[in-house]
């Protein structure tokens, strides 16, 4: 006898006998688009708990490679992707692919801006946070608000977090409750503050359950405050934020005024969260000639590179140069320096 055709709900068979999901939110997941920024700690366990919920098609976007302090809570690397010297969302999407072959897992090394958000985000359903900087949040932001598509905020340091639901035009957006990005040096970063993989753990995980929810119209369900977790103290905090809707002059959502999307705001050379790095994002429209490059700066330095990356050390900086121009500096938190070095070493 023919064996009979293969049920694609059976592997969550476990998910769809939860009452509040069964076989039509499942189907729901399967047939979704989801985009999410940044795969660094939140980013990776976001992406575990979305390949393996079933979500149908999955855009990872990040601009980093991998370190060894990355491991102690980016659940989806290991030490040969250091060796490798591979970006995160190319490691990433190699992992999700032996966990679920099923689905349509997409990665995307590059840098979002101003200039690219609007093409990374366009075509999703929903939009995830799994960024370590206020900058991208606020492009994310304004994309989402620009575009109507929901979107869920989160962020951690040391044993403490914070995520919101935001959903256009039914709650308030980021910058209701925070209006400008907190400057440079006012506060924490994982390097001066340290950070809990269980935190990261927690918060992600809180972010899976409403993409899960938005992604099947359990809207009724939704968390429609901003929820703040410490771990280590073992306290949690719910800020009120639902009603503030229309109540708050937001340049955003009230008078549709999207200063970062439109480049008003931000920068285009960025320090990196607890990195001792600038990143110089000097996009060029042609992919760099790494062969050419190496042969350039092998006489100053040492130089390995494969098709992902350049990296360069030189006079106590470490560069990693990117196929798009962009280039991360590290052992400089000054940006005008890091402006220098590029310039020197990668040209203008």
């Amino acid at each position: 006898m023919p064996a009979p055709p293969h049920d694609p709900l059976e592997r969550y068979s476990r998910q769809v006998r939860f009452p509040s999901l069964g076989q039509a939110g499942q189907r729901a997941l399967l047939a979704s688009k989801v985009t999410l920024c940044g795969c660094g700690a939140l980013g990776t366990v976001l992406a575990n708990h979305l390949a393996r919920a079933g979500v149908g098609n999955l855009r990872i976007i990040d601009r980093d490679f991998i370190e060894t302090h990355n491991l102690q809570r980016q659940i989806l690397f290991n030490e040969q992707d250091v060796r490798d010297n591979l970006p995160k969302a190319e490691a990433a999407v190699r992992k999700l692919r032996s966990i679920n072959s099923t689905i349509q897992i997409e990665p995307v090394v590059t840098d979002i801006d101003h200039t690219n958000v609007l093409d990374l985000v366009g075509d999703a359903d929903l939009i995830l946070d799994g960024t370590d900087n206020f900058e991208t949040r606020y492009l994310i932001n304004d994309a989402a608000i620009k575009l109507g598509k929901p979107w869920v905020y989160g962020g951690v340091i040391g044993s403490e977090g914070q995520t919101m639901t935001i959903v256009p035009g039914k709650t308030p957006c980021l910058r209701c409750l925070i209006e400008t990005a907190p400057p440079p040096g006012m506060t924490p970063t994982c390097e001066t503050a340290g950070v809990l993989g269980p935190a990261v753990a927690v918060i992600a995980s809180l972010e899976a359950v409403e993409a899960i929810k938005l992604l099947t119209g359990a809207n009724d369900a939704l968390n429609r405050d901003l929820i703040m977790i410490d771990i280590w103290d073992w306290t949690f905090r719910q800020l009120k934020v639902a009603g503030l809707l229309g109540k708050i002059d937001c340049p955003c959502c009230k008078h549709r005024r999207f200063e970062w999307l439109e480049g008003g705001m931000g920068s285009h050379t960025t320090t990196l969260c607890g990195r001792n790095a600038v990143q110089v994002a000097a996009r060029r429209p042609e992919p760099l000639n790494f062969a050419e490059l190496s042969q350039r700066l092998e006489p100053l330095g040492e130089v390995r590179h494969n098709a992902f990356m350049l990296r360069f050390a030189t006079e106590g900086y470490e560069f990693t140069i990117f196929p798009d121009g962009r280039a991360i500096i590290k052992g400089t938190n000054d940006i005008a320096k890091a402006r220098t070095l590029y310039a020197q070493f990668v040209g203008s």
